[in-house]
């Protein structure tokens, strides 16, 4: 599965998806250039999962969660901006963190800083990968299975214990508080 990753991809399994994430190139296009980062943490948000915008069911704030693989779903959180990729219908993979290619002066350790490195504003909410603006790649086999820590999400209410997040180990990019290295 190297080179740019499209629907098919995103077409499986959630936490499948969430892993092997890690390691690919997230790059957008846009008035600012090129902005890109190498994902070093995820976290996958699931069906039946209550910390999932999408338990309840479809509403108007979390739409594109029922949009086809590989869409955007894109929301604020007290004016800070996070952007996740659909995997499933209702369920998607949030970006926390990369460490950072273009420009390489960028913050991208944490979900909303992560998403104003790459140039994602509310307004990209339900816009596809792959459409020209916003590209995930692979160049490489991804994150060997023994440096990818699965730990429990943080910043949520419900379902605290599921580990869901998942990061490269020891990363220097990898969000706050870092999950334990084992």
């Amino acid at each position: 599965m190297d080179g740019h990753l499209g629907a098919a991809f995103f077409d499986r399994p959630t936490r499948r998806v969430a892993r092997e994430l890690l390691g690919a190139v997230f790059r957008t296009r846009g008035p600012g250039g090129v902005r890109a980062v190498r994902l070093v943490e995820v976290e996958a948000y699931v069906a039946r999962d209550p910390a999932n915008h999408a338990f309840g069911g479809p509403t108007r704030r979390n739409r594109s969660m029922f949009g086809p693989p590989g869409t955007l779903y894109v929301y604020r959180i007290h004016r800070v901006v996070c952007a996740n990729v659909v995997t499933r219908r209702g369920e998607a993979v949030l970006l926390r963190a990369g460490a950072p290619l273009l420009p390489a002066d960028a913050r991208p350790s944490g979900p909303g800083r992560l998403a104003r490195a790459l140039g994602i504003e509310f307004a990209d909410d339900g816009r596809r990968i792959g459409d020209g603006r916003w590209e995930i790649e692979r160049d490489g086999p991804g994150v060997p299975t023994a440096r990818i820590v699965a730990a429990p999400r943080v910043g949520i209410s419900r379902a605290t214990d599921r580990p869901l997040r998942f990061a490269v180990a020891g990363d220097p990019w990898v969000s706050r508080p870092r999950p334990p290295v084992t």
